[in-house]
């Protein structure tokens, strides 16, 4: 009889954005002629830089001639694109290795997949609240979760304490949802504590270029220890918009080990390899030339065009919860606002109250788990004069 991995019966049903377009799909077949504003899910509305697409068009006319012609490539990356996220990090301060970067089709897929790696009784200790992918596929896998509260009170940033264990830690900063950001000085407790502990920290960077505030790391390979017990994660998917063309990398140093059950150290890089050459093709030569060409100083100068657009829509969302006395995070040095539904709402009957009366579409805090029951997630990655619009909806709202 054929059995199933029954681990999948413990996830909820419906995913959270799943969930957010089933609502918003009712109320618009319901309400034709309300316009809905939708600064829920944090995909990009701004095109490709200029650089970009320039490199897409030569990529596909190199498919176009048997000379440059490219079939299956490298499954960790042409050394090209490896390259340039190599000087991409040089540019922060930052000294990685070639060997160090995997080129993926995106953080998303990376901090799943990575799971692949580790055995089934690891503790693995996951923030609350945080990106479902974290919490999910580690949930798949039947693995023994264990939750840190992030809330109000420790401004959405939990640091490790006495008698805290654990194996694999789940760190992402700026945070998705929260917007919240660690200094240098907490990522450095981190980073000692897993040196002590023997643990493995996953750092999600996908929104690092949202940084600008000098207190906070663009990478945890900034903090001193952190290369033999972290590995990276990123994409161009907010730094570039490529949401829809999938690009990202994960850095696996070549010098963290971990001892196995025999006493033997193995290399994490040379497992991540192994990993990606079973399962991976790797990303499309024309989609990794493309990635290059943005990570060029060129191109990233006209990423931070479309970053700045994002960045001025969260300020503008911010003032307004600032102004009405709010309590939110982010909105600064992220393109998301977390913030305390009003009078002790719940976070999924605020959701309806916003959609009903102001026609705003935003992400309740409950779908990124129990410590946002009582919050909301609004992005600045909307249209500018719909963001606008959106703030202004809000305004009148909430009195």
């Amino acid at each position: 009889m054929l059995q199933l991995n029954e681990n999948y019966m413990k996830l909820k049903q419906s995913y959270l954005f799943s969930e957010i377009a089933h609502r918003v799909n009712d109320y618009s077949a319901a309400n034709p002629d309300k316009k809905v504003i939708r600064l829920g899910i944090g995909d990009v509305t701004r095109p490709l830089p200029k650089k970009t697409i320039e490199a897409l068009h030569q990529a596909v006319t190199h498919m176009a001639y048997s000379d440059s012609f490219k079939g299956y490539g490298p499954e960790q990356g042409y050394d090209f694109a490896r390259e340039s996220v190599v000087n991409y990090y040089k540019s922060n301060g930052v000294t990685i290795d070639l060997k160090d970067v995997f080129i993926s089709d995106g953080a998303k897929s990376d901090t799943g997949n990575i799971t692949d790696l580790f055995g089934p009784d690891n503790i693995v200790l996951i923030p609350d609240p945080v990106y479902p992918v974290y919490m999910d596929t580690n949930t798949m896998n039947g693995r023994n979760i264990v939750f840190m509260d992030a809330n109000k009170e420790n401004g959405f940033t939990p640091m490790p304490y006495d008698g805290l264990k654990a194996d694999i830690i789940y760190i992402c900063s700026p945070n998705n949802p929260t917007g919240a950001a660690y200094t240098r000085d907490q990522l450095k407790e981190w980073v000692d504590f897993a040196l002590k502990n023997k643990a493995l920290i996953l750092f999600d960077a996908a929104y690092e270029c949202f940084i600008e505030d000098k207190i906070y790391p663009h990478s945890i390979y900034e903090i001193e220890g952190a290369r033999k017990c972290a590995i990276e994660f990123c994409s161009l998917s907010k730094t570039a918009g490529f949401t829809g063309t999938r690009c990202g990398y994960t850095i696996v140093p070549t010098d963290l080990t971990v001892t196995t059950s025999d006493g033997t150290d193995m290399s994490m890089n040379a497992m991540w390899t192994r990993r990606q050459t079973t399962k991976f093709n790797g990303v499309p030569y024309i989609i990794q030339y493309a990635a290059a060409a943005t990570l060029s100083p060129e191109g990233i100068e006209q990423c931070r065009e479309n970053i700045a657009y994002y960045k001025s829509n969260a300020r503008i969302i911010a003032d307004c919860f600032k102004k009405k006395g709010i309590t939110y995070f982010g909105g600064i040095n992220s393109p998301y606002i977390w913030f305390e539904c009003p009078d002790g709402m719940e976070s999924w009957d605020f959701f309806d109250y916003l959609l009903n009366n102001a026609q705003v579409v935003g992400t309740p805090g409950a779908g990124f788990g129990k410590n946002g029951n009582n919050f909301f997630r609004l992005t600045g990655f909307g249209d500018k004069d719909a963001t606008i619009e959106a703030v202004e909806r809000i305004d009148k709202l909430l009195k």
